[in-house]
Protein backbone atom coordinates (compact mmCIF):
# COMPACT_ATOMS: atom_id res chain seq x y z
CA UNK A 1 0.00 0.00 0.00
CA UNK A 2 1.41 3.65 -0.84
CA UNK A 3 0.62 5.94 1.97
CA UNK A 4 2.60 8.84 0.06
CA UNK A 5 1.49 12.43 0.39
CA UNK A 6 1.31 13.78 -2.86
CA UNK A 7 1.89 17.94 -3.61
CA UNK A 8 1.43 18.54 -7.05
CA UNK A 9 2.80 22.32 -7.48
CA UNK A 10 1.34 24.89 -9.38
CA UNK A 11 2.87 24.12 -13.04
CA UNK A 12 3.80 26.82 -15.10
CA UNK A 13 1.66 27.84 -17.81
CA UNK A 14 2.16 26.02 -21.61
CA UNK A 15 4.47 28.30 -23.96
CA UNK A 16 3.14 29.42 -27.13
CA UNK A 17 5.15 28.75 -29.97
CA UNK A 18 5.99 31.28 -33.20
CA UNK A 19 4.83 29.09 -36.09
CA UNK A 20 7.33 31.44 -37.82
CA UNK A 21 7.52 30.40 -41.72
CA UNK A 22 9.37 26.99 -41.89
CA UNK A 23 9.22 26.17 -38.37
CA UNK A 24 8.83 22.83 -37.36
CA UNK A 25 5.47 23.25 -35.56
CA UNK A 26 4.18 25.03 -38.59
CA UNK A 27 5.07 22.48 -41.16
CA UNK A 28 3.36 20.03 -38.94
CA UNK A 29 0.23 22.49 -39.17
CA UNK A 30 0.03 22.76 -42.67
CA UNK A 31 -0.24 19.37 -43.09
CA UNK A 32 -2.45 18.75 -40.76
CA UNK A 33 -4.59 21.32 -42.24
CA UNK A 34 -4.15 19.79 -45.69
CA UNK A 35 -5.02 16.73 -44.41
CA UNK A 36 -7.93 17.44 -42.50
CA UNK A 37 -9.40 19.57 -45.59
CA UNK A 38 -9.55 16.69 -48.09
CA UNK A 39 -11.00 14.17 -45.41
CA UNK A 40 -14.70 14.61 -44.68
CA UNK A 41 -15.07 12.86 -41.12
CA UNK A 42 -17.98 10.65 -39.72
CA UNK A 43 -18.14 11.45 -36.20
CA UNK A 44 -19.90 8.94 -33.92
CA UNK A 45 -21.75 9.89 -30.04
CA UNK A 46 -19.18 8.02 -27.40
CA UNK A 47 -21.39 6.80 -24.81
CA UNK A 48 -19.94 4.43 -21.69
CA UNK A 49 -16.54 4.23 -23.92
CA UNK A 50 -18.24 2.99 -27.06
CA UNK A 51 -19.14 4.59 -30.66
CA UNK A 52 -22.89 4.65 -31.47
CA UNK A 53 -24.03 6.08 -34.41
CA UNK A 54 -27.59 6.61 -34.88
CA UNK A 55 -28.32 7.88 -38.78
CA UNK A 56 -29.44 11.53 -37.93
CA UNK A 57 -26.66 13.59 -39.11
CA UNK A 58 -25.76 17.23 -38.98
CA UNK A 59 -23.35 18.58 -40.84
CA UNK A 60 -20.03 20.79 -39.94
CA UNK A 61 -18.94 23.23 -42.83
CA UNK A 62 -15.71 25.56 -43.03
CA UNK A 63 -17.10 29.34 -41.55
CA UNK A 64 -14.66 30.50 -44.40
CA UNK A 65 -15.95 28.16 -47.01
CA UNK A 66 -19.59 27.34 -46.31
CA UNK A 67 -20.21 25.34 -49.88
CA UNK A 68 -17.17 22.67 -47.79
CA UNK A 69 -18.46 19.96 -45.63
CA UNK A 70 -15.11 18.90 -43.80
CA UNK A 71 -17.74 16.40 -41.10
CA UNK A 72 -20.87 15.01 -40.53
CA UNK A 73 -21.61 13.88 -36.96
CA UNK A 74 -24.34 11.60 -35.44
CA UNK A 75 -26.74 13.58 -33.80
CA UNK A 76 -27.69 11.82 -30.18
CA UNK A 77 -32.12 10.98 -29.48
CA UNK A 78 -33.79 10.20 -26.40
CA UNK A 79 -32.57 6.64 -26.26
CA UNK A 80 -29.13 7.96 -26.38
CA UNK A 81 -29.37 10.30 -24.04
CA UNK A 82 -31.07 8.08 -21.33
CA UNK A 83 -27.91 5.50 -22.48
CA UNK A 84 -25.40 8.29 -21.49
CA UNK A 85 -27.20 9.02 -18.03
CA UNK A 86 -27.08 5.29 -17.11
CA UNK A 87 -22.58 5.23 -18.90
CA UNK A 88 -22.45 7.69 -16.56
CA UNK A 89 -24.00 6.75 -13.50
CA UNK A 90 -22.66 3.08 -13.47
CA UNK A 91 -18.81 5.06 -14.01
CA UNK A 92 -19.42 7.29 -11.72
CA UNK A 93 -18.67 5.38 -8.51
CA UNK A 94 -15.46 3.57 -9.24
CA UNK A 95 -14.17 6.93 -10.27
CA UNK A 96 -15.52 8.75 -7.31
CA UNK A 97 -13.56 6.02 -5.19
CA UNK A 98 -10.42 6.37 -7.09
CA UNK A 99 -7.36 7.47 -5.42
CA UNK A 100 -7.44 11.06 -6.66
CA UNK A 101 -3.85 10.84 -7.95
CA UNK A 102 -4.97 8.56 -10.56
CA UNK A 103 -7.68 10.90 -11.81
CA UNK A 104 -4.43 13.39 -11.79
CA UNK A 105 -2.51 11.62 -13.80
CA UNK A 106 -4.82 10.92 -16.34
CA UNK A 107 -5.14 14.75 -16.16
CA UNK A 108 -1.40 15.44 -17.04
CA UNK A 109 -1.47 12.70 -19.45
CA UNK A 110 -3.97 14.34 -21.54
CA UNK A 111 -2.31 17.61 -20.95
CA UNK A 112 0.98 16.22 -22.49
CA UNK A 113 -0.68 14.52 -25.47
CA UNK A 114 -2.16 17.80 -26.54
CA UNK A 115 1.44 19.24 -26.67
CA UNK A 116 3.49 16.47 -27.96
CA UNK A 117 1.30 14.49 -30.48
CA UNK A 118 -2.05 16.18 -30.83
CA UNK A 119 -1.66 19.89 -30.94
CA UNK A 120 -0.96 20.41 -34.57
CA UNK A 121 -4.19 17.91 -35.29
CA UNK A 122 -6.51 19.80 -32.70
CA UNK A 123 -5.41 23.45 -34.20
CA UNK A 124 -6.29 22.41 -37.27
CA UNK A 125 -9.24 21.52 -36.04
CA UNK A 126 -9.91 24.15 -34.31
CA UNK A 127 -8.91 26.58 -36.94
CA UNK A 128 -10.66 24.35 -39.88
CA UNK A 129 -14.16 24.18 -37.98
CA UNK A 130 -14.41 27.56 -35.66
CA UNK A 131 -12.52 29.78 -38.12
CA UNK A 132 -9.67 30.76 -36.17
CA UNK A 133 -6.09 32.14 -37.28
CA UNK A 134 -2.92 30.24 -35.60
CA UNK A 135 -2.36 32.09 -33.23
CA UNK A 136 -6.04 32.37 -31.71
CA UNK A 137 -6.33 28.49 -32.05
CA UNK A 138 -3.09 28.30 -30.64
CA UNK A 139 -3.38 30.18 -27.15
CA UNK A 140 -7.04 28.59 -26.97
CA UNK A 141 -7.26 24.59 -28.19
CA UNK A 142 -3.81 24.15 -26.46
CA UNK A 143 -2.20 26.29 -24.39
CA UNK A 144 -5.46 27.04 -22.51
CA UNK A 145 -6.63 23.87 -22.71
CA UNK A 146 -3.21 22.20 -21.36
CA UNK A 147 -3.14 24.52 -18.99
CA UNK A 148 -6.89 23.74 -17.34
CA UNK A 149 -5.68 20.43 -17.20
CA UNK A 150 -2.55 20.81 -15.53
CA UNK A 151 -3.40 23.55 -13.02
CA UNK A 152 -6.81 21.81 -12.00
CA UNK A 153 -4.63 18.96 -10.57
CA UNK A 154 -2.76 21.63 -8.60
CA UNK A 155 -5.63 23.38 -7.64
CA UNK A 156 -7.61 19.44 -6.56
CA UNK A 157 -4.64 19.28 -4.29
CA UNK A 158 -4.99 22.49 -2.41
CA UNK A 159 -8.52 21.67 -1.62
CA UNK A 160 -7.70 18.51 -0.35
CA UNK A 161 -5.65 19.68 2.27
CA UNK A 162 -7.88 21.83 3.56
CA UNK A 163 -8.24 19.92 6.70
CA UNK A 164 -9.74 20.83 9.87
CA UNK A 165 -8.21 21.08 13.09
CA UNK A 166 -8.55 18.34 15.51
CA UNK A 167 -8.47 19.10 19.44
CA UNK A 168 -7.99 17.06 22.68
CA UNK A 169 -9.92 13.39 22.35
CA UNK A 170 -10.83 13.60 19.01
CA UNK A 171 -9.56 13.00 14.99
CA UNK A 172 -11.16 15.52 12.55
CA UNK A 173 -11.50 15.54 8.93
CA UNK A 174 -12.88 16.38 5.57
CA UNK A 175 -14.11 14.26 2.49
CA UNK A 176 -14.52 15.75 -0.36
CA UNK A 177 -17.14 13.86 -2.22
CA UNK A 178 -18.41 13.95 -6.01
CA UNK A 179 -21.52 15.26 -6.50
CA UNK A 180 -24.44 12.90 -6.30
CA UNK A 181 -25.50 12.08 -9.51
CA UNK A 182 -24.03 13.06 -13.42
CA UNK A 183 -23.02 16.81 -14.31
CA UNK A 184 -24.06 17.89 -17.40
CA UNK A 185 -21.43 20.05 -19.57
CA UNK A 186 -23.11 22.60 -22.27
CA UNK A 187 -19.89 23.57 -23.77
CA UNK A 188 -19.93 26.77 -26.73
CA UNK A 189 -18.55 27.15 -29.96
CA UNK A 190 -15.10 29.41 -29.94
CA UNK A 191 -13.43 28.08 -26.86
CA UNK A 192 -12.05 24.35 -27.50
CA UNK A 193 -10.05 24.94 -23.77
CA UNK A 194 -13.73 26.00 -22.16
CA UNK A 195 -14.74 22.99 -24.02
CA UNK A 196 -12.23 21.24 -22.34
CA UNK A 197 -12.41 22.30 -18.89
CA UNK A 198 -16.21 22.13 -18.45
CA UNK A 199 -15.69 18.31 -18.80
CA UNK A 200 -12.41 18.09 -16.97
CA UNK A 201 -12.99 20.70 -13.55
CA UNK A 202 -16.15 18.06 -12.71
CA UNK A 203 -14.22 14.74 -13.74
CA UNK A 204 -11.03 16.21 -11.67
CA UNK A 205 -13.48 15.72 -8.42
CA UNK A 206 -14.68 12.39 -9.23
CA UNK A 207 -17.77 13.47 -11.20
CA UNK A 208 -18.59 11.95 -14.57
CA UNK A 209 -20.47 13.74 -17.03
CA UNK A 210 -22.67 14.00 -20.00
CA UNK A 211 -20.96 16.35 -22.69
CA UNK A 212 -23.33 18.58 -25.17
CA UNK A 213 -20.90 20.09 -27.60
CA UNK A 214 -22.10 23.07 -29.72
CA UNK A 215 -23.02 21.68 -32.99
CA UNK A 216 -20.17 24.62 -34.51
CA UNK A 217 -17.42 22.48 -32.76
CA UNK A 218 -17.92 19.41 -32.57
CA UNK A 219 -14.95 18.45 -35.03
CA UNK A 220 -12.20 19.33 -32.21
CA UNK A 221 -14.13 18.58 -29.28
CA UNK A 222 -14.41 15.19 -30.73
CA UNK A 223 -10.64 15.18 -31.12
CA UNK A 224 -10.49 16.17 -27.89
CA UNK A 225 -12.44 13.26 -26.48
CA UNK A 226 -10.13 10.78 -28.58
CA UNK A 227 -6.93 12.69 -26.12
CA UNK A 228 -8.86 12.00 -23.29
CA UNK A 229 -9.90 7.98 -23.57
CA UNK A 230 -6.14 7.89 -24.99
CA UNK A 231 -4.63 8.85 -21.79
CA UNK A 232 -6.76 6.93 -19.82
CA UNK A 233 -10.18 8.22 -19.00
CA UNK A 234 -12.11 5.07 -17.79
CA UNK A 235 -15.33 4.54 -20.08
CA UNK A 236 -18.69 6.19 -19.45
CA UNK A 237 -16.59 9.11 -17.14
CA UNK A 238 -17.12 11.54 -20.11
CA UNK A 239 -20.09 10.77 -22.73
CA UNK A 240 -20.01 12.61 -25.42
CA UNK A 241 -23.82 13.65 -26.64
CA UNK A 242 -23.77 15.78 -30.15
CA UNK A 243 -27.00 16.87 -30.94
CA UNK A 244 -30.30 19.19 -30.63
CA UNK A 245 -29.73 21.02 -26.97
CA UNK A 246 -33.54 20.62 -26.45
CA UNK A 247 -33.81 16.92 -26.51
CA UNK A 248 -30.60 16.55 -24.55
CA UNK A 249 -31.45 19.16 -22.19
CA UNK A 250 -34.75 18.15 -21.51
CA UNK A 251 -34.08 14.64 -20.44
CA UNK A 252 -31.14 15.32 -18.63
CA UNK A 253 -32.66 18.28 -16.56
CA UNK A 254 -35.94 16.04 -16.20
CA UNK A 255 -33.35 13.34 -14.48
CA UNK A 256 -33.63 12.56 -10.69
CA UNK A 257 -29.55 11.76 -11.11
CA UNK A 258 -28.86 15.60 -12.05
CA UNK A 259 -26.37 16.96 -9.44
CA UNK A 260 -25.02 20.08 -11.70
CA UNK A 261 -24.64 21.68 -14.96
CA UNK A 262 -21.54 23.22 -16.30
CA UNK A 263 -22.39 25.80 -18.64
CA UNK A 264 -20.68 28.46 -21.54
CA UNK A 265 -23.05 30.07 -23.69
CA UNK A 266 -25.94 32.79 -24.24
CA UNK A 267 -28.06 33.92 -21.02
CA UNK A 268 -31.22 33.44 -22.59
CA UNK A 269 -30.02 29.41 -22.70
CA UNK A 270 -28.27 29.35 -19.16
CA UNK A 271 -31.66 31.22 -17.89
CA UNK A 272 -33.65 28.88 -19.62
CA UNK A 273 -32.04 25.85 -17.98
CA UNK A 274 -31.92 27.75 -14.55
CA UNK A 275 -36.17 27.79 -14.70
CA UNK A 276 -36.32 24.23 -15.63
CA UNK A 277 -33.83 23.31 -12.70
CA UNK A 278 -36.25 25.43 -10.64
CA UNK A 279 -39.45 23.95 -11.94
CA UNK A 280 -38.20 20.33 -11.56
CA UNK A 281 -36.20 21.03 -7.95
CA UNK A 282 -38.35 18.21 -5.97
CA UNK A 283 -37.30 15.16 -8.08
CA UNK A 284 -34.08 15.58 -7.63
CA UNK A 285 -32.06 13.69 -5.24
CA UNK A 286 -30.16 17.21 -4.23
CA UNK A 287 -29.91 21.06 -5.36
CA UNK A 288 -28.23 20.91 -8.51
CA UNK A 289 -24.83 22.71 -8.82
CA UNK A 290 -25.75 25.58 -11.71
CA UNK A 291 -21.93 26.66 -12.93
CA UNK A 292 -22.57 29.06 -15.72
CA UNK A 293 -20.69 32.02 -17.69
CA UNK A 294 -23.08 33.75 -20.21
CA UNK A 295 -21.38 36.64 -21.94
CA UNK A 296 -20.85 40.13 -21.59
CA UNK A 297 -20.87 43.92 -23.25
CA UNK A 298 -17.11 44.56 -22.06
CA UNK A 299 -16.03 48.23 -22.14
CA UNK A 300 -12.93 50.04 -22.30
CA UNK A 301 -12.75 53.55 -20.79
CA UNK A 302 -10.61 56.14 -21.80
CA UNK A 303 -9.42 58.42 -19.18
CA UNK A 304 -8.43 61.83 -20.70
CA UNK A 305 -4.85 61.43 -19.28
CA UNK A 306 -4.74 57.72 -21.64
CA UNK A 307 -1.66 57.16 -24.01
CA UNK A 308 -3.96 57.55 -27.43
CA UNK A 309 -1.92 54.68 -29.29
CA UNK A 310 -2.18 52.28 -26.10
CA UNK A 311 -5.56 52.48 -26.14
CA UNK A 312 -6.23 52.27 -30.15
CA UNK A 313 -3.61 49.08 -30.30
CA UNK A 314 -5.76 47.24 -27.70
CA UNK A 315 -9.20 48.56 -28.48
CA UNK A 316 -8.62 47.14 -31.99
CA UNK A 317 -7.21 43.98 -30.72
CA UNK A 318 -9.44 43.56 -27.45
CA UNK A 319 -12.46 44.17 -30.06
CA UNK A 320 -11.63 41.90 -33.49
CA UNK A 321 -9.24 39.27 -32.40
CA UNK A 322 -11.32 36.19 -33.13
CA UNK A 323 -13.94 38.22 -34.95
CA UNK A 324 -14.80 39.55 -31.34
CA UNK A 325 -16.44 36.04 -30.82
CA UNK A 326 -15.57 36.26 -27.21
CA UNK A 327 -17.66 36.81 -24.10
CA UNK A 328 -14.76 39.04 -23.13
CA UNK A 329 -14.50 41.19 -26.43
CA UNK A 330 -14.33 44.76 -26.31
CA UNK A 331 -17.70 46.15 -27.28
CA UNK A 332 -18.64 49.11 -26.12
CA UNK A 333 -15.86 51.98 -25.43
CA UNK A 334 -15.94 55.61 -23.95
CA UNK A 335 -13.76 58.36 -24.98
CA UNK A 336 -12.95 61.96 -23.75
CA UNK A 337 -13.58 64.29 -26.57
CA UNK A 338 -10.17 66.02 -25.70
CA UNK A 339 -8.90 62.22 -27.14
CA UNK A 340 -11.53 61.46 -29.99
CA UNK A 341 -10.05 63.17 -33.01
CA UNK A 342 -6.49 60.99 -32.33
CA UNK A 343 -8.63 58.35 -31.42
CA UNK A 344 -10.68 57.91 -34.05
CA UNK A 345 -8.07 58.02 -36.77
CA UNK A 346 -6.33 55.79 -34.59
CA UNK A 347 -9.05 53.21 -34.92
CA UNK A 348 -9.33 53.58 -38.34
CA UNK A 349 -6.29 52.98 -39.61
CA UNK A 350 -5.47 50.35 -37.90
CA UNK A 351 -9.09 48.73 -38.55
CA UNK A 352 -8.77 49.75 -42.36
CA UNK A 353 -5.38 48.19 -42.15
CA UNK A 354 -6.57 44.07 -40.80
CA UNK A 355 -6.45 41.44 -43.66
CA UNK A 356 -9.44 39.20 -43.34
CA UNK A 357 -10.17 35.63 -44.87
CA UNK A 358 -9.26 31.94 -45.07
CA UNK A 359 -7.45 30.54 -41.69
CA UNK A 360 -5.14 28.53 -44.46
CA UNK A 361 -3.45 32.17 -45.27
CA UNK A 362 -1.19 33.23 -42.39
CA UNK A 363 -1.72 36.93 -43.61
CA UNK A 364 -4.92 36.85 -42.55
CA UNK A 365 -5.82 38.43 -38.82
CA UNK A 366 -9.45 37.97 -38.91
CA UNK A 367 -11.32 35.48 -40.21
CA UNK A 368 -15.44 34.93 -40.80
CA UNK A 369 -17.50 34.61 -37.80
CA UNK A 370 -19.14 31.14 -37.33
CA UNK A 371 -22.38 30.60 -38.91
CA UNK A 372 -25.34 32.09 -41.03
CA UNK A 373 -27.44 32.72 -38.48
CA UNK A 374 -24.23 34.78 -36.48
CA UNK A 375 -23.74 36.51 -39.16
CA UNK A 376 -27.11 38.14 -40.11
CA UNK A 377 -27.59 38.90 -36.48
CA UNK A 378 -24.75 40.57 -36.12
CA UNK A 379 -25.01 42.66 -39.45
CA UNK A 380 -28.39 43.75 -38.44
CA UNK A 381 -26.92 45.69 -35.77
CA UNK A 382 -24.65 47.45 -38.54
CA UNK A 383 -27.73 47.80 -40.37
CA UNK A 384 -29.63 49.76 -37.57
CA UNK A 385 -26.22 51.56 -37.25
CA UNK A 386 -26.50 52.57 -40.71
CA UNK A 387 -29.98 53.38 -40.15
CA UNK A 388 -29.84 55.78 -37.29
CA UNK A 389 -29.63 59.27 -36.51
CA UNK A 390 -27.79 58.71 -34.06
CA UNK A 391 -24.75 56.39 -35.40
CA UNK A 392 -21.88 56.76 -37.75
CA UNK A 393 -19.75 54.13 -39.44
CA UNK A 394 -16.37 54.90 -38.68
CA UNK A 395 -14.81 52.11 -40.48
CA UNK A 396 -15.84 48.58 -41.91
CA UNK A 397 -18.89 48.05 -41.76
CA UNK A 398 -19.07 45.38 -45.14
CA UNK A 399 -21.05 42.11 -45.08
CA UNK A 400 -20.38 39.36 -47.65
CA UNK A 401 -21.55 35.66 -46.96
CA UNK A 402 -21.48 34.89 -50.86
CA UNK A 403 -18.24 32.14 -50.03
CA UNK A 404 -17.87 32.72 -46.31
CA UNK A 405 -19.42 34.47 -43.41
CA UNK A 406 -17.17 37.86 -43.26
CA UNK A 407 -17.67 40.93 -41.72
CA UNK A 408 -15.21 43.40 -41.66
CA UNK A 409 -13.88 45.11 -38.11
CA UNK A 410 -16.37 47.90 -37.79
CA UNK A 411 -16.46 50.91 -35.19
CA UNK A 412 -19.35 52.77 -34.82
CA UNK A 413 -19.65 56.25 -32.74
CA UNK A 414 -22.53 56.99 -31.47
CA UNK A 415 -24.45 60.26 -29.35
CA UNK A 416 -26.39 58.50 -27.31
CA UNK A 417 -24.96 56.42 -24.63
CA UNK A 418 -27.86 53.91 -24.06
CA UNK A 419 -27.64 53.22 -27.99
CA UNK A 420 -28.87 49.84 -28.42
CA UNK A 421 -25.42 48.94 -29.57
CA UNK A 422 -23.90 50.11 -25.97
CA UNK A 423 -26.45 47.62 -24.41
CA UNK A 424 -26.79 44.56 -26.13
CA UNK A 425 -24.05 41.76 -26.69
CA UNK A 426 -23.47 41.35 -30.23
CA UNK A 427 -21.11 38.75 -30.44
CA UNK A 428 -19.35 39.81 -33.57
CA UNK A 429 -16.41 42.42 -34.42
CA UNK A 430 -18.46 45.58 -33.71
CA UNK A 431 -16.98 48.04 -31.77
CA UNK A 432 -19.11 51.03 -30.23
CA UNK A 433 -17.94 54.25 -28.88
CA UNK A 434 -19.60 57.25 -26.79
CA UNK A 435 -17.69 60.31 -26.50
CA UNK A 436 -17.90 61.83 -23.37
CA UNK A 437 -17.35 64.93 -22.25
CA UNK A 438 -14.21 65.44 -20.18
CA UNK A 439 -15.91 67.20 -17.61
CA UNK A 440 -18.61 64.56 -17.39
CA UNK A 441 -16.13 61.72 -16.30
CA UNK A 442 -18.03 60.98 -13.30
CA UNK A 443 -21.34 60.46 -15.01
CA UNK A 444 -19.65 59.10 -17.47
CA UNK A 445 -18.09 56.27 -14.97
CA UNK A 446 -21.98 55.97 -13.61
CA UNK A 447 -23.31 55.55 -17.66
CA UNK A 448 -20.76 52.63 -17.73
CA UNK A 449 -21.59 50.79 -14.40
CA UNK A 450 -25.25 50.73 -15.24
CA UNK A 451 -25.91 50.49 -19.09
CA UNK A 452 -25.11 46.69 -19.43
CA UNK A 453 -27.11 44.38 -17.82
CA UNK A 454 -23.63 42.25 -17.65
CA UNK A 455 -20.62 42.23 -15.90
CA UNK A 456 -18.23 40.15 -17.47
CA UNK A 457 -14.72 41.89 -18.37
CA UNK A 458 -13.81 46.25 -18.35
CA UNK A 459 -10.44 47.67 -19.19
CA UNK A 460 -9.80 51.68 -18.25
CA UNK A 461 -6.96 53.21 -19.49
CA UNK A 462 -4.80 56.02 -18.21
CA UNK A 463 -1.21 57.48 -17.11
CA UNK A 464 -2.69 58.72 -14.41
CA UNK A 465 -2.02 55.97 -11.28
CA UNK A 466 -4.71 57.64 -8.94
CA UNK A 467 -7.42 58.32 -11.51
CA UNK A 468 -7.01 54.82 -12.40
CA UNK A 469 -7.17 53.68 -9.47
CA UNK A 470 -10.57 55.87 -8.65
CA UNK A 471 -11.85 54.23 -11.67
CA UNK A 472 -11.65 50.88 -10.71
CA UNK A 473 -13.68 51.34 -7.37
CA UNK A 474 -16.33 53.86 -9.13
CA UNK A 475 -16.65 50.42 -11.71
CA UNK A 476 -16.24 47.58 -8.90
CA UNK A 477 -18.89 45.05 -10.22
CA UNK A 478 -18.90 46.13 -13.24
CA UNK A 479 -16.48 43.41 -14.35
CA UNK A 480 -15.43 40.01 -12.82
CA UNK A 481 -12.31 40.46 -15.03
CA UNK A 482 -10.66 43.99 -14.50
CA UNK A 483 -7.86 45.73 -16.56
CA UNK A 484 -5.31 48.61 -16.37
CA UNK A 485 -3.85 49.71 -19.49
CA UNK A 486 -4.86 46.37 -21.25
CA UNK A 487 -7.61 44.65 -23.32
CA UNK A 488 -10.25 43.30 -21.74
CA UNK A 489 -9.50 39.62 -23.10
CA UNK A 490 -6.70 37.22 -22.61
CA UNK A 491 -7.74 35.99 -19.04
CA UNK A 492 -4.70 33.26 -18.82
CA UNK A 493 -5.06 30.33 -16.84
CA UNK A 494 -4.04 30.67 -12.85
CA UNK A 495 -3.04 34.07 -12.90
CA UNK A 496 -6.46 35.61 -14.61
CA UNK A 497 -9.10 33.32 -13.25
CA UNK A 498 -11.96 34.35 -15.20
CA UNK A 499 -15.87 34.87 -14.82
CA UNK A 500 -18.13 37.90 -14.42
CA UNK A 501 -21.23 38.28 -12.16
CA UNK A 502 -24.76 40.30 -12.71
CA UNK A 503 -25.94 38.62 -16.09
CA UNK A 504 -22.46 37.40 -17.11
CA UNK A 505 -23.42 34.18 -14.95
CA UNK A 506 -21.88 32.63 -11.25
CA UNK A 507 -18.66 34.05 -10.99
CA UNK A 508 -17.52 30.73 -9.90
CA UNK A 509 -13.82 31.95 -11.38
CA UNK A 510 -12.88 29.17 -13.96
CA UNK A 511 -9.16 28.86 -13.74
CA UNK A 512 -8.92 28.81 -9.59
CA UNK A 513 -9.80 26.87 -7.24
CA UNK A 514 -12.89 28.33 -6.77
CA UNK A 515 -14.68 26.60 -9.68
CA UNK A 516 -13.32 22.74 -8.33
CA UNK A 517 -14.95 23.62 -5.33
CA UNK A 518 -18.13 23.54 -7.08
CA UNK A 519 -17.94 19.76 -7.99
CA UNK A 520 -17.53 18.33 -4.75
CA UNK A 521 -19.99 17.87 -1.29
CA UNK A 522 -18.36 17.76 1.29
CA UNK A 523 -18.32 15.39 4.18
CA UNK A 524 -17.21 16.19 7.96
CA UNK A 525 -15.72 13.25 9.97
CA UNK A 526 -15.67 13.40 14.02
CA UNK A 527 -14.13 10.50 15.68
CA UNK A 528 -13.65 10.54 19.27
CA UNK A 529 -11.29 7.91 20.91
CA UNK A 530 -12.66 7.97 24.37
CA UNK A 531 -16.29 8.03 25.97
CA UNK A 532 -17.17 9.72 28.57
CA UNK A 533 -18.73 7.33 31.47
CA UNK A 534 -21.44 9.62 32.60
CA UNK A 535 -24.55 11.19 30.96
CA UNK A 536 -24.28 13.88 33.61
CA UNK A 537 -22.12 17.00 33.36
CA UNK A 538 -19.21 16.76 35.81
CA UNK A 539 -20.33 19.81 37.73
CA UNK A 540 -23.87 18.47 38.85
CA UNK A 541 -22.28 15.34 40.51
CA UNK A 542 -21.86 17.97 43.62
CA UNK A 543 -25.41 18.46 43.29
CA UNK A 544 -25.91 15.10 44.99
Amino acid sequence: MNNAVYNFPLPQNEPILNYFKGSPERTLLEKELKKQSQTILEIPLIIGGKEIRTGNFGEIRLPHNHNKVIARYHKAGKAEVEMAIKAALEARKNWSDLAWTIRASILLKAAELLSIHYRSVINAATMLGQSKNIYQSEIDAVCEAIDFLKYNVGFAGRIYEMQPKSTYNQLNKMEYRALEGFVLAVSPFNFTSIASNLNMAPVMMGNTTLWKPASTAVLSNYHLMKVFMEAGLPDGVINFLPGQGSVIGNICLASKDLAGIHFTGSNVTFNGLWTQVSTNLSRYKSYPRLVGETGGKDFIFVHPSANIQDVCINAIRGAFEYQGQKCSAASRMYVPRSLWAGIKNGVYELAEDIKMGDVTDAANFMNAVIDEKSFDNIKSYIDFARNSNEAEIIAGGQCDKSTGYFIRPTVIATTNPRFKLMEEEIFGPVLCVYVYEDSKMEETLDLCDSTSPYGLTGAVFSTDRIAAAHMCEKLRYAAGNFYINDKPTGAIVGLQPFGGSRASGTNDKAGGEFNLLRWVNPRTIKETFVNPDDYRYPYMKQEE
